[in-house]
């Protein structure tokens, strides 16, 4: 019965790290096409959701012009961290049984 419980988590964590994937991804895409400051529902929630996970990096990337590289840089570490938070549940999972 415990084991379920770490499954859960597992699943929880990967569905979570695509989903921000995927809001990160259409922020930065988006930012092509719609003009900054633009009052644009879609663009607020989608900066709302994506902001703290790629905020920090952008404070400790550096400058590269107009080239924001916190995006590129926060999907590969949720993908990284999600991956192995993941992995690691899922052996706690298997050793339940």
């Amino acid at each position: 019965m415990g084991s379920y419980i770490f499954v859960f988590a597992a699943q929880f964590v990967s569905i979570l790290v695509q989903v921000l994937t995927t809001a990160i991804f259409l922020r930065a895409i988006l930012s092509w096409f719609v003009p900054p400051g633009s009052d644009n529902a879609i663009i607020r929630f989608l900066r709302d959701v994506t902001e703290p996970v790629v905020s920090p990096l952008r404070r400790v990337l550096p400058q590269m012009g107009a080239l924001d590289l916190a995006p590129l840089v926060a999907m590969v570490v949720l993908q990284l961290v999600g991956g192995l938070a993941e992995s690691t549940l899922l052996q706690v999972a298997s050793s339940f049984r």
